[in-house]
């Protein structure tokens, strides 16, 4: 029987393989060249088709809504039911070359396009529940691995399709997911439980710290490999150690490494006696003042403003409940909505015509190898923004918001930079 500690891993490794290949929207401009040309589609409707993907994800509330009544194990099935309906139906009719109205393709995108959202919602509510001091991390880490879903695809599709059928997408949008449903169903069905019956102790928690940079590091070889090596060069091997058996492997070798380091040391420190209480107890007699009277300086003094200010109509505490009224009264939630609206769609315009746009420069055979870039800088982009949250874990920062808004800012003005410079 595996301890609460390692369950709570293994249940972040699932949340990791399900969004490594939940992110099927990514690995459009694929098939999109040969979709446009079965179907007899202008551009424009084939945009339309990118979009209602787009629209699918709209949809994303209802599975918060369904986690209030049914387990977790439930919702994530119906996102993987939902993929294999609309990416297999679509599969089915451009292999098959049946003739089936546009809007019929249309309802099959908004099908499987809804599924990505139901599949981060049931992530987002593992990593909270199984990390209640650092689900910032472990949310960053999860999140970052659906940035580099087509790169993946792009070595399943290669290995496995010889003869380069770029519809081979469909079918493995359609079928992994719901494969990684199953495999992930065990961690899930075993996971610690609420959060109160987890220890959050500092010794927990500076452990965490440990396995998370070590997780955070195997994360960012994974993304190199896959953004340096071509696709045929890659082995899918290779991919399954990285992806697989190390993130299991990573949190045992780290605790067993701290186990060690605890008993050695334990051994080489003397017992302290009863006599350094007794001077500290004399130390707080003798100035009673002194130790009484808390120490404050400028820093110390500036935290309290900032804190002042946060607290003046803002949310104070990241990851505290509100109501769906209390929500949109607020200026914070239409800042960040009116942000993520304009700064998203600059990448699902990119991402929904890369096809197009390699395909009218000429250079059509190296659509793998772009898809694979705008993937994997996607996946990096995600990767740093959990640069804050990773510091603050080991220094305890507190107001660490100011400097992770700096950190993602920088994150957006380099995608769309990479953006900017893959299109000229």
């Amino acid at each position: 029987m595996l301890s609460i500690e390692r369950r709570k891993w293994l249940v972040l490794v699932a949340a990791i393989w399900i969004q490594a290949f939940a992110g099927t929207n990514f690995d459009f401009p694929s098939y999109s060249t040969q979709m446009k040309s079965t179907l007899r589609i202008d551009q424009v409707q084939l945009i339309y088709l990118a979009m209602a993907s787009d629209i699918g994800k709209l949809f994303g509330w209802c599975s918060g809504v369904l986690l209030l009544y049914f387990p977790t194990w439930v919702v994530l099935f119906m996102a993987a039911f939902l993929g294999l309906f609309g990416y297999g139906l679509q599969w089915l009719i451009i292999q098959t070359q049946f003739s089936v109205p546009y809007f019929m393709m249309f309802i099959l995108s908004l099908s499987a396009g809804g599924s990505i959202p139901w599949f981060n919602t049931v992530c987002f509510v593992l990593n909270i529940n199984n990390f209640p001091e650092n689900w910032p991390l472990a949310v960053s880490l999860s999140v970052s691995f659906n940035g580099v879903t087509a790169a993946l695809y792009n070595l399943l599709a290669t290995k496995l399709s010889p003869n380069d059928k770029s519809t081979s997408y469909l079918l493995l949008n359609a079928v992994v997911p719901f494969i990684v449903a199953l495999a992930a169903l065990g961690p899930i069905l075993q996971q610690p439980g609420p959060q109160k019956d987890l220890q959050t102790d500092e010794t927990v928690i500076k452990d965490d710290a440990h396995i998370f940079v070590c997780m955070y590091i195997l994360a960012a070889v994974t993304g190199l490999y896959l953004f340096f090596l071509e696709p045929k060069s890659q082995n899918i091997f290779i991919g399954s150690v990285l992806l697989i058996v190390l993130p299991l492997l990573f949190p045992n070798i780290v605790y067993l490494i701290k186990k060690a380091h605890r008993a050695y040391y334990s051994k080489r420190q003397p017992v302290k006696g009863p006599d350094y209480s007794l001077v500290e107890f004399k130390h707080h007699e003798e100035f009673p003042e002194e130790c009484s009277t808390p120490v404050v300086d400028k820093n110390s003094r500036g935290c309290c403003l900032f804190e002042r200010i946060i607290e003046t109509d803002r949310l104070k505490v990241l990851g505290e409940e509100h109501s769906v009224t209390h929500l949109v009264s607020r200026c914070d939630f239409w800042l960040y909505y009116i942000a993520y609206f304009c700064g998203g769609t600059i990448g699902l315009v990119y991402s929904n015509n890369l096809g197009q746009i390699v395909q009218s420069l000429g250079y059509i055979s190296k659509t793998k190898a772009l898809v694979t870039v705008y993937s994997t800088c996607s996946f990096f982009g995600r990767l740093l923004s959990a640069a804050a949250d990773l510091v603050a874990c080991f220094y305890h920062q507190t107001y660490t918001s100011k400097y992770k808004a700096n950190i993602n800012n920088l994150v957006d003005s380099t995608e769309i930079l990479l953006h900017v410079g893959l299109v000229i």
